[in-house]
């Protein structure tokens, strides 16, 4: 009976789709298919072992990053003799106090140092974004004044620098030693953050500019009421970044400031945390029963989680705005 065709049986007809026989191996054994042919293989349901996997892996990552920051603190918030006890560093919490943070607060060259950041950052943050946005605007436009010479220079800077002693004879040339202002004026512009910021603003549509025009707007009015109000995630991630870099700056203090008086919360945590000098207030004495006081190690952690602190607190507002961004407006140009 060559002709006629065999019936498929019914065990086969009502076989799940997700589920075929390996006929080569003759076992029978089911394996499993892809619920979706055309969906990549990352974009499928992970197994249970996988995703035990990823937890553990991401739970060994938090505890590594978590651990340090764990210690510092509880080292900050310990007395001298728990210190002196646990032999530097304090893991397990005992004894804890915030008198450390009560004398670092209490004024001195640390209150003072940190109101000095506070103005670098602010007022540093404030001029660099400012002139970021309006050199990446000027350079976004096709048909603005000699763009493309001005974008070459700025990519030359990214990849030469002047060197460090050209720098400090313009910055003296300038009288800025011992100024604030030599904080802030030699690194206002950064060339990557006005790439990105070109980048994002070139990706605005070009037929809502055209017809911000055509109603008569200016290019200081597009910028201002269109631009702007449409970049606001690229603006707040550079304006993140300047924050950050003049809050942790410490090169340009250490040559440019010679009065003690006017260095910025990093110096200090440098020359009397990571050199080991003493803190006025804070010696290697034990702890004065009377008062309370809390000397040597403790203090000098609490001066790096203060220089910590203002960081941790800003980064989880910026942090939803880094993927569109800073990846979209690297994307393009």
């Amino acid at each position: 009976m060559s002709g006629t065709t065999p019936e498929l049986s019914s065990d086969v007809a009502v076989m799940p789709q997700d589920v075929v026989r390996d006929a080569t191996s003759g076992s029978g054994a089911p394996r499993r298919r892809r619920r979706n042919k055309y969906r990549p293989v990352w974009e499928e349901q992970p197994t249970k072992a996988g995703q035990l996997a990823k937890g553990l892996t991401l739970s060994a990552v938090v505890l590594v990053v978590l651990f340090p920051l764990w210690t510092v603190v509880i080292t900050s918030l310990s007395t001298t003799a728990a210190t002196n006890e646990a032999g530097g560093l304090v893991i397990v919490p005992h004894s804890l106090t915030f008198n450390a943070y009560a004398q670092v607060l209490s004024g001195g060259i640390v209150t003072r140092a940190a109101m000095v950041s506070v103005g670098i950052t602010a007022v540093g943050t404030t001029i660099s974004v400012v002139v970021s946005v309006l050199a990446a605007y000027g350079l976004s436009r096709p048909g603005s004044f000699a763009h493309r010479p001005i974008l070459f220079i700025f990519l030359i800077t990214m990849f030469f620098g002047a060197g460090m002693i050209p720098t400090y004879l313009l910055v003296s040339s300038l009288n800025l030693i011992d100024s604030y202002w030599a904080l802030i004026l030699p690194g206002a512009v950064s060339a990557f953050n006005v790439l990105i910021l070109r980048n994002f603003f070139m990706a605005i549509d070009a037929s809502i500019l055209d017809a911000a025009r055509i109603d008569g707007a200016g290019e200081w009015r597009i910028l201002g009421r269109i631009v702007l109000p449409m970049s606001k995630a690229v603006v707040a991630v550079v304006a993140l970044f300047y924050g950050v870099g003049y809050w942790n700056a410490f090169f340009n203090a250490m040559l440019y400031i010679n009065d003690n008086a006017k260095w910025p919360l990093q110096l200090v945590l440098r020359s009397y945390v990571l050199q080991g000098a003493t803190l006025p207030g804070s010696g290697t004495g034990q702890v004065d029963v009377a008062t309370g006081a809390v000397t040597g190690l403790p203090v000098k952690m609490a001066v790096m989680v203060l220089a910590i602190v203002p960081i941790l607190i800003v980064y989880p507002f910026i942090q939803r705005h880094f993927t569109k961004g800073v990846i979209f407006g690297a994307v393009k140009g």
